[in-house]
């Protein structure tokens, strides 16, 4: 489960290609946020794959419809160099199965505030069918505007949020478990403890916080660099699986690999949540009514030394 390739993209086109070259990412310097969605678009339930890039020159934003094959066929790559104005508002058109599809977005006023992806002042549209299929972003009345369409009649599904970030012993990262809910703070930090032998040797733990609250202390981390617990946070479950082998067994390059996967908790809440009373399976917005979700994090922690 924690295997999977880690398939690196590129949202530049200067030059560079998309890589599985795990190495790619740090030598560059980039970073990635990748956020997977689930909508209608040319008659057809299809992926969507929303990908924020940035290095020590530029940012860049690609979004990718999936193809008949199952495939990213459909791409379109914006590059954000800081004296290319132009690039930060416009629009570009592709054809999936004989449809237009056009990629509206306006950034000229984004606030990143440090990150790789902006937080506000912003949208990012894709038009098909004379309806807004996904709309990323605050400025929804001037995306609307600016397309002249109409909301989709269904909305996206958020599936998936991939990222990569860095760090030397501390990992820090924002998501959402569910679209229309509020954003967590999640951190990831490796330390040593002294193990108390006369030897004089450290005991390496992993402590998993959300919101400040510690969920998940691992001791011993040296053998039990694999492993999942299940925790609580306000109505909702998550399973939490990390792979952490590589942080102390691979020379060289090294990062570890976490899932975060929400789903809807029918037991009485922890002492983290807000509310003290059981809940039905169809109670909480993003959730199915079987009390399951369909998004999933995963985050890959590049060691960087």
């Amino acid at each position: 489960m924690m295997q999977e390739p880690i398939g690196i993209p590129t949202c530049f086109s200067s030059g560079e290609r998309a890589t599985d070259d795990p190495a790619a990412i740090t030598r560059s310097g980039q970073s990635v946020f990748m956020s997977v969605y689930r909508t209608k678009l040319a008659d057809q339930c299809r992926l969507i794959t929303v990908t924020w890039c940035k290095n020590l020159l530029l940012h860049g934003l690609s979004v990718s419809v999936e193809g008949p094959e199952g495939d990213s066929q459909y791409t379109c790559k914006i590059e954000l160099k800081p004296w290319y104005f132009w690039r930060k508002q416009g629009s570009k058109r592709f054809i999936v199965d004989g449809k237009p599809v056009d990629i509206f977005w306006d950034l000229k006023a984004a606030k990143f505030s440090g990150e790789t992806e902006p937080s506000s002042v912003y949208y990012v549209a894709v038009v098909c069918d004379e309806e807004v299929v996904l709309l990323l972003g605050d400025l929804k009345k001037d995306a609307y505007r600016k397309t002249g369409c109409r909301p989709a009649l269904i909305d996206p599904i958020l599936v998936s949020r991939k990222e990569h970030i860095f760090g030397k012993k501390k990992f820090f990262t924002r998501v959402k478990f569910h679209e229309k809910g509020r954003f967590h703070e999640i951190s990831i930090e490796c330390k040593n403890r002294d193990n108390g032998n006369s030897s004089g040797g450290v005991d390496p733990e992993m402590e998993i916080r959300i919101d400040g609250h510690l969920v998940i202390h691992v001791k011993h981390l040296q053998w039990k660099f694999r492993g999942n617990e299940s925790i609580h946070l306000n109505k909702v479950r998550i399973d939490v699986y990390w792979d952490v082998h590589d942080w102390f067994f691979s020379p060289g390059l090294r990062h570890a690999s976490f899932i975060f996967k929400p789903s809807l908790s029918l037991k009485f809440p922890s002492p983290m949540s807000t509310s003290s009373s059981p809940v039905s399976s169809g109670s909480v917005e993003g959730f199915n009514g079987g009390g399951s979700s369909e998004f999933c994090l995963f985050l890959y922690a590049w060691k960087v030394e």
